[in-house]
């Protein structure tokens, strides 16, 4: 069970000594808005370079990144920006056009593995991130490969 964004197995000691359970969510953890911005603009340019994840996503990338940002800064525990604009996230269900294979998820995973390297976010986190997403990612697979 997920309480504000961190699961109870984020009550370790991260390298610096600080306590995830002493952040209200994983949003706050990860350094909030200027983390959640960064992230999703360093995983994009690595989704379209996948051959895999490129054909699913638009030329113009940015809505998707701006949707992106407004989803994860909610779904990590900050404001409800996402819901606030385009209401519920019922994310399985705006996924579905989309043909998501197996293999598809893990190279998404991989893009966001990738990317979280490449950040500010402490690296501790960066596997509570990931173990974030990874049911949503595995959720939304809706074709075999």
């Amino acid at each position: 069970m997920w309480y504000n964004g961190l699961s109870p197995r984020t009550a370790k000691e991260t390298s610096g000594g600080t306590k995830l359970s002493d952040y209200i969510s994983l949003y706050e953890a990860i350094g909030g808005a200027p983390a959640v911005r960064d992230l999703v603009e360093k995983f994009y340019p690595k989704v379209q370079a996948d051959p895999l994840l490129s054909p699913l996503f638009p030329d113009d990338i940015h809505p998707v990144m701006e949707k992106q940002y407004l989803f994860l800064t909610q779904f990590f525990g900050g404001p409800s920006l996402y819901s606030d604009e385009f209401g519920h996230p019922m994310m399985r269900a705006r996924h579905l056009p989309f043909p998501v294979t197996r293999s598809r998820a893990e190279a998404w995973l991989s893009c966001m593995a990738r990317a979280l390297s490449e950040t500010a976010i402490p690296e501790p986190l960066h596997a509570v991130v990931l173990e974030r997403l990874s049911g949503p990612a595995h959720h939304f697979i809706n074709t075999e490969d």
